[in-house]
């Protein structure tokens, strides 16, 4: 594994980042010094905010790409996105796996259909830094082909410090520039609130907080783990709420969640 940093192009990109002083060059020395480390097919840096939408730093996507993963994403389903969750908690990793850290029913929730799976990644590490008291910084490192074996993933570990304190530096070049006053508030709070009161005209409090669940791909069993309840009593709940909102599916519910999103 070692082996791998002891090349002449590795030293090279590490003086580069070093060198880099505004945040544009920072971002791309850090993105070639991933690209010398794993073979990965894009990469993408994110602000999550508790209080805002989430903002795309910078990415190397091709334009259709930025469409099809970004543009969809920030429309509204980043709600529902585990990684956004994860992000904005206290206790959160510096460095994950993102299919290690989903609900137990994601992969088959609508949401990874809908979203996740369009985007073809066959396997995503994360690098996650808290910026200020309500924002948090990660860097998604994606792979379409096969998934990163365990060497690869120990050398994103390795230069998992040098990555992290890239990403400061682009944060601090990113907020001097862009500013708080840029972020739209008004259009997550209007997505937020629609989150949270799904259902409210004919749900209960528990059935939309099952709702909630659901739609973020949580199966019967996680749903009574993260609540406290018996299986039996989500399943008694799921029915009543499915029999309320008119549907008899999870893509049904996941469809006319994503339609209220779009009035919203």
């Amino acid at each position: 594994m070692t082996a791998h940093f002891q090349a002449p192009e590795w030293y090279e990109a590490v003086a580069i980042l070093v060198r880099a002083d505004e945040e544009q060059h920072v971002a791309q020395a850090l993105f070639d010094l991933v690209g010398l480390t794993v073979v990965h097919d894009g990469t993408s840096l994110l602000a999550f905010h508790a209080d805002a939408a989430p903002e795309v730093l910078h990415h190397t996507l091709a334009p259709r790409e930025e469409r099809h993963y970004l543009e969809r994403y920030l429309a509204g389903p980043y709600l529902l996105d585990p990684l956004y969750e994860m992000a904005l908690r206290v206790d959160k990793p510096d460095m994950c796996r993102f299919r290690d850290t989903t609900p137990d029913r994601f992969l088959s929730s609508e949401y990874y259909r809908q979203y996740c799976e369009r985007t073809h990644l066959t396997d995503e590490m994360d690098f996650l830094v808290d910026v200020d008291d309500n924002s948090a910084l990660v860097l998604v490192v994606g792979r379409r082909g096969k998934r990163f074996s365990r060497s690869e993933l120990g050398r994103l570990a390795l230069i998992r410090p040098v990555v992290r304190a890239a990403m400061q530096r682009i944060w601090e070049g990113w907020a001097a520039r862009e500013g708080p006053q840029q972020r739209n508030r008004s259009i997550h709070q209007r997505l937020t609130e629609c989150y949270e009161n799904f259902g409210d005209e004919v749900l209960t409090d528990r059935e939309r907080e099952i709702t909630q669940l659901l739609l973020r791909g949580h199966s019967t069993k996680s749903v009574a783990r993260e609540l406290g309840i018996a299986p039996g009593t989500v399943m008694v709940h799921k029915r009543n709420l499915f029999t309320k909102l008119g549907i008899t599916s999870q893509y049904e519910l996941f469809s006319r969640f994503i339609d209220e999103l779009s009035r919203s």
